[in-house]
């Protein structure tokens, strides 16, 4: 058993992740902002931790995580509005894995998406852009750091049932689709895989179980 905390539990991928963690029998904490929101995170298993991760500091951060063995950064500002998109996805994800560093967490998971890199060729008058750019710099920030990350870099979203498998960019995926219950095995399967620390993994939906993909 261990303690995970989940940055951004409100989410679509986070809910799904603290019900998988949380029946595996994982202590799991939610962070989320919204103060309405915590009956439904409570219902996943998870304890409800308000928390405006857009606007606290690193510091703050760590006394947040202080005493979890891992983090998921799963937050996101949804898209629309470029400021809240780098101050979400972009500087609020460099601070909680700044943060974790400064707690000694050094466990550090991070949703990116399929294809994030700083060549990433989005134009800039692409509504896109701006998304493409800060994941980019999250993911080099947390490379860049010494903690035991994994980016988890699933493809286009779907809200199709799991199937518990899926196929990797190292077995020659390209970009696809992926239902959201998939994703959140991956994550799941990553925590618990020790492999999977310093790795990118980038996936679809596909014929492969997850536990076997992210060892291939």
């Amino acid at each position: 058993m261990s303690r995970v905390v989940i940055i951004g539990g409100h989410g679509k991928i986070a809910l799904r992740l603290a019900r998988l963690l949380s029946a595996e029998g994982h202590e799991v904490s939610s962070l989320f902002r919204n103060p309405e929101h915590a009956e439904e995170v409570a219902s996943t298993g998870a304890v409800p931790v308000v928390a405006d991760i857009e606007n606290l500091s690193a510091e703050k951060i760590a006394e947040l995580v202080s005493g979890h063995d891992a983090v998921v950064f799963s937050a996101g500002a949804g898209g629309g509005n470029p400021d809240r998109t780098y101050a979400v996805d972009r500087d609020a994800a460099e601070r909680s894995a700044d943060g974790a560093a400064a707690a000694g967490v050094r466990r550090f998971v991070l949703v990116s998406y399929f294809g994030a890199r700083t060549d990433h060729g989005v134009p800039p008058d692409n509504s896109f852009f701006h998304y493409a750019e800060a994941k980019a710099a999250a993911d080099a920030h947390v490379r860049a750091s010494d903690l035991d990350w994994t980016i988890v870099a699933p493809s286009t979203l779907t809200l199709d049932p799991g199937t518990g498998r899926i196929e990797t960019a190292a077995q020659g995926a390209t970009s696809g689709t992926v239902s959201r219950d998939d994703v959140a095995a991956v994550i799941a399967a990553v925590l618990a895989q020790p492999a999977t620390i310093h790795r990118t993994i980038q996936f679809n939906n596909g014929p492969t179980p997850i536990d076997e993909a992210i060892t291939a």
